[in-house]
């Protein structure tokens, strides 16, 4: 099995990119024989408009994925920009896209109704997103409900291609993740930084502190019964959980005598234990920037490799090799 999951560089990640994707990722990556995970900072540049935040952000996740477990000797981390084949593959694959596949993509509609600017890269982004799982052949592409369009379009152009110039690129198949939780933000919906409603995953215990006291909550008094399936604070608390301590907390919610207060200072604890060892990796991780530095060369090296491979059949099938 050959996994593959990107991650964009938007800003600092949050408990949602973990329970959401590094965490489940991790555990793929255990029953994989190959795993590539690449820092898509080529579609960063359709949101990300400043150098210097986009060369922190790329590097605070590689820090971030190294700390939360990552092996970069069993599995491929890199830089998407590092390959130059992806770029080359979106323009190929733009050649055999229908306009009609594109101009039905609901994200691209979705992101410019939130107010990022309509650039043909962000029309475009699928192309892009289907050249990156294209390359890598990959049996199980792990995504989110909201990205099943993405794959669906990666495969019509897998598709499309095969039959313009015969059978060249693997049809990818995508492993959706039904019954992953969704990961509720301090306001209550899905946690985004489009809506600024995160919590930091390094944080540091005064952020961390600011953001989950900040939590929504309705009126009720301390004495009062709570329900624990509506409330963002158990919610959120629920994911450090095993089933039966889930139960055992919601149990108290339901009792009353708990306030909203106390609950929120428990889930801080449980949030800075949890991630407390991780942290301290994290740290340790920043003084060697010549590890990094390495860890992201043969990152690039070893995805060039395979992807080297993929475009020489590709360039061969449309007429571009030497």
């Amino acid at each position: 099995m050959r996994t593959l999951s990107g991650i964009q560089p938007s800003g600092k990640l949050h408990l949602g990119n973990y329970f959401g994707s590094i965490r489940p990722n991790l555990e793929l990556a255990t029953k994989a024989e190959q795993s590539f995970f690449f820092i898509a900072d080529l579609h960063a540049m359709t949101t990300v408009n400043d150098p210097a935040v986009l060369r922190e952000a790329r590097s605070d996740i590689i820090l971030d994925y190294l700390a939360c477990g990552f092996d970069p000797e069993a599995s491929v981390l890199f830089y998407q920009s590092h390959v130059p084949e992806h770029a080359e593959l979106l323009w190929i694959l733009s050649t055999v896209c229908p306009m009609g596949l594109l101009e039905r993509a609901v994200s691209y509609k979705d992101k410019v109704q939130k107010g990022i600017a309509a650039s043909v890269g962000l029309f475009t982004y699928p192309v892009l997103m289907a050249a990156d799982i294209l390359l890598y052949a990959p049996t199980v592409v792990p995504v989110g409900q909201d990205q099943k369009q993405h794959i669906e379009i990666a495969r019509d152009l897998a598709m499309k291609f095969n039959h313009s110039f015969g059978e060249t690129f693997t049809v990818p198949d995508p492993l959706i993740r039904e019954d992953s939780a969704v990961v509720p933000g301090t306001d209550g919906q899905k946690m985004s930084k489009s809506y600024g409603n995160t919590i930091p995953l390094f944080g540091d215990e005064k952020e961390t502190l600011k953001t989950i006291m900040g939590i929504v909550t309705d009126s009720k008094g301390v004495e009062e019964p709570k329900d624990p399936e509506s409330c963002t604070v158990f919610k959120l608390h629920k994911l450090f959980l095993s089933a039966g301590e889930a139960k055992k907390l919601a149990e108290k919610y339901k009792a009353g005598g708990l306030g909203y207060g106390d609950a929120k200072k428990m889930l801080l604890e449980t949030t800075m234990d949890y991630f407390a060892a991780m942290r301290k990796k994290r740290a340790e991780l920043e003084k060697k920037p010549a590890y990094i530095k390495e860890v992201i060369a043969e990152g690039a090296k070893k995805a060039s490799i395979v992807a080297g491979g993929t475009m020489q059949r590709v360039r061969k099938a449309v007429g571009l090799d030497v």
